[in-house]
């Protein structure tokens, strides 16, 4: 989950934001950016613009031109795919969201995983209690922080999920953020065994995430769906009433799902 923007959460990430801003530059009229140009919209020293660029060619969002400068890049075209697909699920994801929202009086995150990113796709506010979370529509987390993320890593085959994790740069944002792989391997276990993810102050001090899978027709789990609350508003006693309607939710989903698809 991510913390509320007071956090800090966006300023330890201030290059992503950079990184953001320079995906925004393109479009139909702007294919190809020179660093030049960007470092001029940016405002930031040559030098500066080309790390920018060169951390995105390397993640495969952007890459060189043949002529010159920059283009966007494959990782682009997959998150557009995902994207594409991602409208049916949302659609029938809405409606449980709000339900969860309503019952649970706390943020609902719908989410899916690209490669070693985590995409939110959709949200859900509670009438009640309203928490300021960065996790917005579109918006990416690493895989190794946060319910949703290790939730839709648990059930990736585990030697799928440690290339993955062995290949991300496991960033630590609480002292409860776990970056050693092996650890994490064994926590994905103990997820897929209890069949939700829990996690406390693990991306924000502040905030306890609560996620579920969210399943295809075929029993492969796509999506998570999620709630983000303030820790200090969920007991202990709280807690699992919290995950009984977030398990009921991710169910909810898969069987919407299964009905859409036949």
């Amino acid at each position: 989950m991510a913390g509320r923007d007071s956090s800090g959460y966006r300023e330890r990430n201030s290059t992503a934001d950079k990184a953001l801003d320079i995906l925004a530059m393109f479009g139909d009229d702007l294919p190809v950016i020179s660093g030049m140009e960007v470092a001029s919209r940016l405002g930031v020293a040559k030098s500066t613009a080309y790390r920018y660029l060169q951390s995105l060619v390397a993640n495969h969002f952007l890459e060189e031109a043949p002529g010159g400068g920059f283009r966007l890049g494959l990782r682009i075209l997959e998150l557009a795919r995902l994207a594409r697909r991602s409208y049916g699920l949302s659609e029938v994801s809405a409606p449980v969201m709000t339900e969860l929202a309503a019952t649970a009086h706390e943020t609902v995150l719908l989410t899916r995983r690209v490669g070693d990113l985590v995409v939110c796709l959709d949200r859900a506010e509670s009438e009640t209690h309203r928490v300021r979370i960065s996790y917005e529509r579109g918006s990416t987390l690493p895989i190794n922080a946060g319910a949703s993320a290790l939730a839709l890593l648990a059930w990736t085959p585990p030697e799928e999920a440690r290339k993955v994790l062995e290949a991300s740069p496991l960033q630590r944002f609480t002292p409860n953020t776990l970056t050693d792989v092996d650890e994490l391997l064994v926590r994905l276990a103990e997820i897929r065994e209890a069949g939700y993810s829990v996690t406390r102050a693990e991306v924000d001090a502040e905030v306890l995430g609560v996620a579920a899978p969210i399943r295809d027709e075929a029993g492969t789990v796509v999506a998570a769906v999620s709630v983000a609350a303030v820790a200090s508003r969920v007991s202990a006693e709280d807690q699992p009433r919290l995950i009984e309607h977030v398990c009921k939710a991710g169910a909810e989903i898969t069987k919407r799902l299964a009905l859409t698809s036949g």
